[in-house]
């Protein structure tokens, strides 16, 4: 059996015009002294940019040679700072990264040695160091592959 529903009064409000509209779609100027933030920042799209640091910190890297390896300017790390948020693309790549040394911790059960082997050049990576190899997603696919079949041979 259906319930009756009461009807709601219309609104009274008046229209609103396409170029008032569009003024609230505006992005809203920055406030002196402060950086501009983007949109996709401002809606929460990327990482805080205390996870940058934090990965930084975990991996016992340099500013300069977490920049490198994630492949970012030192200018675009300094705008990032600025306004205390990564892109998408670089919240991807910081993960990534996270990722791969949580994996490295687990198989070898200390920071430290997770740290080792990740900076150390590979046999499994022809040589190359993990943290290098892994600029690309499938470059850290591999790694992650690496460890995987690592993992699967201890005991």
């Amino acid at each position: 059996m259906k319930k009756a529903t009461k009807a709601m009064p219309a609104k009274s409000a008046k229209p609103k015009s396409v170029a008032h509209k569009k003024a609230a779609l505006r992005p809203k100027p920055a406030p002196k002294g402060k950086a501009p933030v983007r949109k996709s920042a401002a809606s929460g799209a990327g990482l805080a940019f205390q996870e940058f640091e934090a990965l930084r910190r975990q991996l016992d890297v340099s500013l300069e040679e977490l920049t490198a390896r994630l492949g970012l300017s030192r200018a675009t790390v300094a705008q990032r700072k600025a306004i205390g948020r990564l892109t998408r693309d670089e919240s991807g790549k910081v993960v990534s990264f996270a990722r791969l040394l949580g994996y490295a911790v687990h198989l070898f059960g200390d920071l430290e040695e997770a740290r080792h082997w990740l900076k150390t050049p590979q046999r499994g990576l022809h040589g190359a160091v993990p943290l290098d190899y892994a600029k690309t997603d499938l470059g850290a696919r591999e790694v992650e592959n690496l460890l995987s079949q690592l993992g699967r041979k201890q005991p």
